[in-house]
């Protein structure tokens, strides 16, 4: 579903000066983040849970009474008049409720009967990504591998029913997802889902280690691995021959309203898919014509495929060892770490790491993702990772993109923990895409093909919105839809396929980034049109950034009031 569920410390006290309103309002938000703590406990991106060692519950039933307990908190918030709420609380209402109502309309199409995509699937959740911090840590990881039957079997249960009325991925969008499960059946110590417990904190005493370490591998060779040998075979007997044949939203159980709710729920917008359609044949050829003014800058003498071909094939443009890759990726980082100070006032002290993506899942992972404690880059099939897409792929997933931009929401001061783990695609994604165009006026693109690179990315980001509401509103075939991406990017032909059937099984996901980025971009150019000499880019970002994650109406209502309040300010007043 949409929530990352993670305690992170103490709920804020109540604010002095706050309204009755204000009051209210918190009631309602602390209750219910008590509520899904219990309902959602889980272990994510290095922020440990306080609740139980288990798997949520997933039946039809569980599900049913969620949607009940989320509609009457919404009909409370809704009863609150906004113009009475102080302006934090204004957000904490928007937040709260844009999620709430994305996770109920979820509910109504029964989205948990199909707990898979081709980007990512439940079984992925059980392993950890990041380290365990000390003893309490891993024991709620094994109480978690000894739960993986139960959650497995709900699971199942409900794919089945997706199944039987048709709601599941398509079908060509999970070849090869089964060796995702395949790696974990074994038994003993080389299952990776004893991984955690190779390196261990030196301040858990040796025998404890010893000892859990013990627990975990029992619970994996007794209950863990055998869910997974299960799960196998009903993957590759049951689900998979059973997964339906078309391709696009409109083909399933009411799939125009589920397609206009995935819009809704990704973007926050209500755009029709075929307003998205029109911006991004805009946005195609606005950034076509750029490409081609950027390959005359690199002296080449062909044609547009001919320069895609070469990009394709020339060894100059690609790593030639993993360590290589990330070392290149791990420069970018650090180059855009001395700029920092010229894109905000104040910095956050969490730090991240950046890793290669796991090799059970790289051969059908993306190039890379960002997240609070680590940067993952791929570095699976190096010939299909070229080195001048790495400049802006490191801007957006690492910094200032997604892990830059999770360390600034964890250390937010005074925010409820639910808007700390609350995250919008079209806000968060918008950022991404937004940093890599923020490398431009950093100087981070030191050659036209780094520059080329970031063009192919935006190129990517705006042929989504084409190919996106082509596929799942306007008939498009699969191939149709990689043959448009290949010819207007350099993306290779590993990444073209595996982007293409994400957005065949996620539909309306991909249409994030570009809104997101265009939005933030258009209300830069409102701020600097108004502002004139006074506008200062790092007091926009960090109005921009700690606002946290929020729906982009409540983004640009917000950015507005900022841009109205600089106006405002005598220029010899100190900025608040």
């Amino acid at each position: 579903m949409g929530f990352a569920f993670a305690l992170i410390g103490a709920t804020p006290a109540v604010a002095v000066g706050a309204t009755p309103a204000d009051q209210q309002l918190k009631a309602i938000y602390d209750a219910e983040w008590v509520w899904r703590q219990k309902e959602f406990a889980q272990i994510s991106d290095g922020l440990r849970s306080e609740s139980d060692d288990h798997f949520p519950a997933i039946a039809p039933a569980d599900w049913v009474r969620r949607r009940g307990y989320w509609q009457n908190v919404l009909a409370r918030i809704a009863k609150i008049p906004v113009a009475s709420l102080s302006p934090e609380e204004r957000m904490n209402a928007a937040v709260l409720s844009e999620s709430l109502r994305a996770e109920i309309a979820n509910i109504d199409f029964r989205t948990y009967e199909a707990p898979l995509n081709s980007d990512s699937y439940f079984w992925g959740e059980v392993k950890p990504y990041s380290a365990l911090e000390n003893a309490d840590d891993y024991r709620r990881y094994i109480g978690r591998l000894r739960d993986v039957p139960r959650w497995f079997d709900g699971n199942i249960a409900n794919m089945r029913a997706g199944l039987a009325r048709g709601f599941t991925p398509p079908h060509v969008t999970l070849a090869g997802r089964d060796k995702t499960i395949a790696a974990y059946v074994m038994p003993g110590a080389a299952n990776p889902l004893l991984d955690p417990f190779k390196e261990m904190p030196a301040a858990i005493p040796a025998a404890e280690q010893a000892q859990l370490r013990a627990q975990a591998q029992a619970a994996i060779d007794t209950q863990a691995a055998p869910a997974y040998a299960k799960l196998l075979v009903f993957f590759r007997d049951t689900y998979l021959p059973g997964t339906r044949q078309t391709v696009s939203a409109a083909a399933l159980p009411n799939g125009p309203a589920f397609y206009r709710s995935q819009i809704r729920e990704y973007t926050t917008l209500d755009l029709s898919p075929e307003q998205i359609h029109q911006i991004g044949l805009a946005e195609v050829a606005r950034i076509d014509r750029d490409m081609k003014a950027t390959i005359a800058l690199t002296g080449f003498k062909g044609s547009f495929p001919q320069f895609l071909a070469f990009l394709r094939s020339d060894p100059q443009f690609y790593a030639k060892t993993p360590d290589e890759l990330l070392g290149f990726s791990a420069l970018v980082a650090k180059r855009m770490d001395g700029r920092l100070k010229d894109v905000f006032t104040t910095l956050p002290r969490y730090r991240f790491t950046i890793l290669p993506v796991p090799d059970a899942i790289a051969p059908v992972y993306t190039s890379g993702r960002g997240g609070l404690s680590a940067c993952l880059m791929n570095t699976y099939d190096l010939k299909s990772r070229p080195l001048y897409n790495l400049v802006s792929l490191t801007l957006h997933e690492c910094v200032p993109g997604h892990s830059h931009q999770a360390a600034m929401a964890l250390e937010a001061p005074d925010r409820p923990a639910f808007r700390r783990q609350t995250y919008f695609s079209g806000y968060g994604e918008g950022w991404g895409l937004y940093s890599e165009w923020l490398g431009t006026k950093l100087g981070m693109y030191r050659t036209p093909y780094e520059e080329f690179g970031r063009e192919t990315f935006e190129m990517w980001r705006a042929a989504r919105l084409v190919i996106d509401t082509g596929i799942h509103s306007m008939g498009w075939t699969r191939a149709q839809a990689i043959d448009y991406l290949s010819s207007h990017t350099a993306l290779a032909k590993l990444d073209v396929e595996i982007e293409v059937d994400r957005y065949i099984s996620w539909p309306g996901q991909a249409l994030a980034y570009k809104l997101g980025e265009m939005k933030m971009r258009e209300l830069r150019a409102k701020a600097e049109a108004e502002l004139g000499t006074r506008f200062d880019q790092r007091r926009f970002h960090d109005t921009l950034l700690n606002m946290g994650s929020v729906p982009l109406p409540t983004m640009e209502a917000e950015m507005l009031r900022w841009i109205a309040a600089e106006k405002a300010r005598p220029a010899s007043a100190p900025a608040a």
